[in-house]
């Protein structure tokens, strides 16, 4: 006999399989720009935090939508060094330091 839990849980299973086997091996592909994003995103938030700006102020400065800056701070965008570039030059900071090798 099955427990109140188990009936629950049985009753609201969801018909839709899940991803998280996908979802962690995308992640896992793709840690390396991952990695450069949320330290993208965590550099966005100090900026905005320094300037007392909000997401609208910060979509402003970049020339952006909101829902854009969303997506940058959400530390899983993939973006181009032209991207990284426009974000450099619009708030005057350095995000990306290349090493001479």
């Amino acid at each position: 006999m099955a427990s109140n839990a188990i009936k629950f849980l049985e009753a609201h299973q969801s018909v839709t399989p899940s991803r998280f086997v996908e979802e962690a091996n995308r992640r896992k592909e793709n840690a390396s720009w991952l990695r450069w994003s949320r330290q993208l995103a965590a550099m966005l938030m100090g900026y905005m935090q320094e300037h007392g700006l909000k997401r609208a102020d910060l979509a402003l400065r970049l020339g952006v939508s909101p829902q854009y800056v969303s997506k940058l701070l959400s530390g899983t965008e993939n973006l181009s060094f032209k991207s990284i570039a426009n974000i450099e030059e619009r708030l005057g900071i350095t995000c990306i330091s290349m090493m001479n090798v």
